[in-house]
């Protein structure tokens, strides 16, 4: 029984079949007949106007019913691991540097405890980093090993120091490959090769090709001319990478800005969370941590709630929705930022432009669920 009632709202009929095909309401998974295709169509269009039209159609337990489906069928649950801040070099554009007042590091047994309940959530990926991982190496084997144990991707985001020599280097990686490695991010930039060797992103590069783990080197960069040779050399290498552009909080918070040439986007954010050494978990990993004056996007500390409930709270939190779906160009818009004005913030700049601001929180709160959302083309 499919639904296709042509009078119905497509937002209706795709919850309609969705219910239809769960086949098992208390596993919180995604059901085996449902298609790729209706999930890709159902996180394109259960948006927050589906909520508003359904609470209207569908009276009492229907609507709540439809809100709780909502949150089943959200992208898959990916976090941002902060097993330690401590790091061994000191980049000049860290973002981290401003993330916690000293150096932290987290329980092992109690890392040990969050990932099995990070399994028990449904959470399908974990990529540790805050400060440099694999200064703790035994701990991050272990809890990799724990990943695989559950079927949780794992990534390490790394500055490669490790990889003075390709034997040392071949070493490392055939390690994590056995203890379930999924994916090596290398971070590379002209900032960071102050103090690593470029060669060591080579060695890491080329062990990872020989030893068959996925990679890539996250570039970060102002794009400005001073990187050009940084980027020239990746080329040269046949390696693997992916420009990132640096965010100006943290030490890189009193740089110069480079010029922005582009045009208008829509500066959608897929808000990957973050969770801390100290156990504060935030609804992105992006300098959550500047949003002072509203902690806008502070979830909660795991002393006081669990894994599951600060996911649910990411998940179903109005204004986080639309950030990944409408776009923080819009909201600008609607809050009456000028056009030429919003093309001149990078994404993370215009959301905390909008969001660290108490009076475009409460505007956009109370807008959330009526003008706001209607907002778009």
């Amino acid at each position: 029984m499919i639904f296709h009632h042509s009078k119905w709202p497509f937002s209706l009929r795709l919850f309609l079949e969705f219910r239809y095909l769960r086949f098992n309401d208390a596993d919180n998974l995604y059901p085996a007949q449902c298609s790729i295709l209706f999930r890709q169509s159902a996180e394109i269009f259960l948006d927050l106007r589906s909520i508003g039209i359904v609470g209207r159609l569908l009276p009492g337990t229907l609507s709540r019913d439809f809100k709780r489906t909502l949150i089943k069928m959200n992208p898959v649950r990916q976090i941002a691991f902060g097993y330690s801040t401590q790091c061994n070099i000191r980049c000049g554009h860290c973002v981290a540097a401003d993330a916690s007042s000293g150096t932290a590091k987290m329980d092992f047994d109690r890392a040990k405890d969050i990932i099995q309940e990070m399994a028990r959530c449904h959470v399908t990926g974990i990529s540790f980093t805050a400060g440099e991982p694999l200064l703790f190496f035994d701990d991050i084997c272990k809890l990799i090993q724990l990943c695989r144990e559950n079927g949780i991707y794992s990534r390490i985001v790394t500055n490669g120091y490790w990889a003075k020599t390709r034997e040392h280097a071949d070493r490392v990686v055939s390690e994590l490959m056995s203890n379930g490695l999924s994916q090596l991010r290398l971070s590379y930039s002209r900032w960071h090769q102050q103090q690593i060797n470029r060669e060591n992103i080579v060695h890491a590069a080329l062990s990872c090709q020989k030893h068959g783990l996925d990679y890539f080197i996250s570039f970060v960069t102002d794009f400005s001319k001073k990187d050009d040779s940084f980027e020239q050399f990746l080329r040269d290498r046949h390696l693997k990478f992916f420009p990132e552009p640096v965010i100006y909080f943290g030490r890189a918070g009193e740089f110069n800005r480079q010029r922005i040439f582009t045009d208008y986007r829509p500066n959608v954010c897929s808000m990957n969370p973050y969770l801390s050494p100290e156990l504060d978990m935030f609804a992105c990993c992006d300098a959550a941590n500047r949003f002072s004056k509203t902690h806008f996007l502070y979830l909660g500390n795991l002393c006081n709630d669990n894994i599951d409930a600060l996911f649910q709270k990411r998940e179903t939190h109005v204004l986080y929705h639309l950030i990944r779906t409408m776009g923080l160009s819009n909201m600008a818009s609607y809050l009456g930022f000028k056009a030429r004005e919003i093309v001149q913030y990078r994404k993370c700049e215009l959301c905390e432009k909008l969001f660290n601001s108490k009076e475009n929180l409460r505007i956009l709160t109370k807008s959330a669920t009526s003008d706001l959302i209607n907002w778009r083309r």
